[in-house]
């Protein structure tokens, strides 16, 4: 059950000077593959597939405020179309021919998808996916900020940046609360021997060098320096 309370979850938008352009950047958090609407629903339809109680609250949780999000970039759209003369209007020609207020598209007027949503039924492979999720949007959101054509629509979409820094807190605690934040072996099956072998495929050249860190070095992993003159037995790993 749902209900919708006639106010927005922040402040109200005042704009002296709206932007028809800007308000086309702002589509792709509306109608985008970032946008709120893409993460209210991924986080909805994840929350179904998860039995975890706790898990499942903070997902619809999140859900419904990314929803309210929504709101508030429309509304922002909204201001920053409405109320302006032809003239203005046509220096974004997408609201010249689709009418103020915002659109399901992005941007660059492109229809938003479902394929932008990405949830497989598995709990730590969703919520994984949904620290990425926040992370493309706090980016965007960072690009906007700094197009902002006034203080009060900087302001919105400031905390709106902010509240994908929390969401992401949220995700990696829960994903903590189980024991896989850092851990990479998750699901039914086990893995086979060459788990730990870091192949080295980019050899060095004159565009640089064979770079050793934490991702490649023991005792996690078996550095394979020479696969192509690596014994018989590596080499059928590779392929």
């Amino acid at each position: 059950m749902f209900f919708h309370k006639k106010e927005l979850i922040h402040k109200d938008i005042n704009v002296k000077d709206p932007d028809p352009k800007f308000a086309q950047l702002l589509l792709e958090q509306f109608g985008g593959a970032t946008g709120e609407l893409s993460a209210a629903l991924q986080y909805w339809v994840q929350s179904f597939h998860i039995e975890n109680p706790g898990i499942k609250d903070m997902l619809q949780d999140i859900a419904v405020e990314e929803f309210s999000h929504l709101e508030m970039i429309g509304k922002m759209i909204e201001v920053h179309t409405k109320n302006v003369d032809q003239t203005e209007a046509f220096k974004s020609t997408l609201f010249a021919v689709r009418g103020q207020g915002p659109h399901f598209l992005d941007s660059q007027g492109v229809a938003w998808s479902a394929s932008y949503l990405n949830e497989g039924g598995d709990v730590v492979r969703d919520l994984r996916a949904n620290i990425a999720a926040e992370a493309g949007a706090r980016q965007t959101y960072e690009a906007l900020i700094k197009m902002a054509p006034d203080e009060n629509s900087k302001e919105m979409l400031v905390h709106l940046l902010t509240r994908e820094i929390s969401h992401t807190k949220m995700f990696m605690n829960a994903l903590e609360s189980l024991g896989k934040l850092t851990d990479p072996f998750f699901g039914n099956i086990k893995p086979d021997e060459t788990v730990d072998i870091y192949y080295n495929l980019s050899t060095e050249g004159k565009q640089g060098t064979d770079e050793r860190g934490s991702w490649n070095k023991e005792p996690d992993f078996r550095y394979i320096a020479d696969p192509m003159n690596a014994d018989l037995n590596e080499k059928q790993k590779i392929s």
